[in-house]
């Protein structure tokens, strides 16, 4: 695949050395074109080095190979990254006044921007209604990651890490000619992942295997298609997806408050977490200590059921529930119970144990409709899921 990589004016422009190594090692052929001012952060020469590419900036070099016109009509993706508040400016305007927005203006394949800058910058009226303008026509504008920016200050405006942006370049160039319409655009979704820990004592607790990973894949993939999205993560060690605001959670009670939060402006949710049925009824508040005796018995107590509650009480007209059910024994029946028992529109079905499904990179499953569809997904990569469910949601949204 062909992809330019642009690089926009910005401290952040360090990051995206080692996006275009990712990029190249992964088989890809990447031109870097960095705005004039990009070459005061990070040199022509590493730029060529690092991708074996020439580099330019201008409009004025290499005018016999038209490049302001060739580069954008025979990419496979433009992905910029940094994205400064003046390039997306200059991007939304339609300017051409050197080769980046030039190779914009011509690009008929998929268009992604990750933008960094300070806070203020990207939440400025100015920058969200170029923001809004870019995505209206069909470009995937990623959210920033929130965190540590220049000097002391902290906030959104972070570019997210490469490995994450080389996920989200991945996902659009598999989607093929069905990601020049991020069919998400405009859309809130809320997705739960992980597993919820319910505390015996301040050492002990009660839970259960998942990584995390299929809820991540779904977030992403979200992301990559336009959506805006809040990703309500309990236990989960990896790295935040781009594009996603993650909240933090630890048990099914702090998952419900959030989930409910979420849910209010959602237009779909998708509930992958593994949330824990049951909780102790009792948390002691200093660790349980052997002694020699059998162990008390513990008593246990319902959590609430996130999935049925959010199905009950839509915060949305239309809004889409989506619940995951992993199961042993007669998959099939026992999701098509929990379907009419929680009462979503979709609830994704799928065997667990013996290495399957929990803590793998690759999943197997049927997605039950209310509607009395089955949509059967063999196994394969998570992310490949997550599509699936994407295509079936967007297709009940309307």
């Amino acid at each position: 695949m062909r992809i330019i990589l642009g690089v926009g004016a910005g401290i952040a422009a360090y990051k995206s050395c080692e996006l275009l190594r990712l990029l190249t090692e992964s088989g890809h052929r990447t031109r870097v074109i960095p705005t004039p001012d990009a070459l005061r952060f990070v040199g022509e020469a590493t730029w060529a080095a690092l991708s074996g590419e020439p580099v330019s900036s201008g409009v004025w070099e290499d005018v016999h190979d038209v490049p302001h016109v060739r580069l954008g009509q025979t990419a496979d993706l433009v992905f910029v990254a940094p994205a400064t508040a003046d390039l997306l400016a200059r991007a939304a305007a339609g300017m051409s006044d050197d080769l980046l927005t030039a190779v914009l203006l011509t690009a008929r394949c998929p268009v992604v921007f990750a933008p960094a800058m300070h806070t203020e910058m990207w939440q400025h009226p100015a920058t969200q209604a170029n923001v809004s303008a870019l995505r209206d026509r069909g470009a995937v504008v990623l959210e920033p990651a929130t965190g540590r920016l220049t000097g002391a200050d902290s906030g959104p405006g972070r570019l997210p890490e490469p490995a994450e942006l080389l996920r989200v370049a991945l996902r659009v160039l598999a989607r093929g000619a069905e990601g020049l319409v991020p069919d998400l655009t405009g859309r809130r979704v809320a997705v739960s992942a992980g597993g919820t820990r319910e505390e015996l004592d301040p050492v002990r607790f009660i839970g259960n295997w998942s990584s995390g990973r299929q809820g991540y894949a779904l977030a992403r993939t979200a992301a990559c298609r336009g959506a805006k999205v809040t990703l309500v993560a309990a236990n989960v060690a990896l790295e935040d997806p781009a594009g996603a605001q993650v909240v933090r959670v630890t048990s099914a009670r702090d998952m419900r408050d959030a989930m409910t939060t979420a849910a209010a402006e959602a237009d779909a949710v998708v509930m992958a977490a593994a949330v824990a049925d049951y909780r102790p009824e009792a948390r002691s508040d200093s660790k349980i200590k052997k002694s020699g005796a059998a162990p008390p018995p513990l008593r246990l107590v319902q959590n609430p059921d996130i999935l049925r509650e959010l199905s009950s009480h839509r915060a949305r007209p239309g809004q889409v529930i989506v619940g995951f059910g992993a199961e042993t024994g007669d998959v099939l029946a026992n999701g098509r119970a929990k379907l009419a028992a929680k009462g979503c529109d979709l609830l994704v079905v799928n065997q667990v144990g013996g290495g399957l499904a929990f803590g793998t990179s690759d999943n197997e499953a049927v997605v039950l409709g209310s509607d009395g569809t089955e949509t059967p997904v063999p196994r394969g990569p998570k992310e490949t899921l997550a599509d699936v469910i994407w295509d079936l949601v967007v297709s009940r949204l309307g």
